[in-house]
């Protein structure tokens, strides 16, 4: 089995794109959840990069990686969160909203 930096890997791809999705849907949110949905949406959906990325660095270390894992699964869930609240002030359309839990 060959090394993957954390990058190379399909989830790692999949979670940096979808956030990257999720930032340029969010350039057209209001300026007024300038500090609250769009900071929130942004924030949790990066966050599940940074959690795999961190969980690949202490892979060696079984509790930590599960925990590390188990964080990114948490952002995940929370991102889901924040686009159903975005999907309710109809900042997003009913089928952005399904793109983004299908992509």
């Amino acid at each position: 089995m060959s090394y993957k930096k954390i990058n190379e890997t399909k989830v790692y791809k999949f979670a940096f794109e979808l956030a990257m999705k999720i930032f340029e849907a969010s350039k057209g949110f209001p300026r007024e959840e300038a500090y609250s949905l769009t900071d929130q949406i942004r924030r949790s959906s990066r966050s599940v990069c940074s959690c795999l990325s961190e969980a690949h660095r202490k892979r060696l270390y079984e509790a930590y990686f599960i925990s590390k894992v188990s964080d990114a699964d948490m952002e995940n869930a929370e991102t889901h969160t924040w686009l159903e609240f975005a999907l309710a002030c109809k900042y997003i359309t009913q089928k952005e909203y399904e793109e983004f839990l299908n992509s």
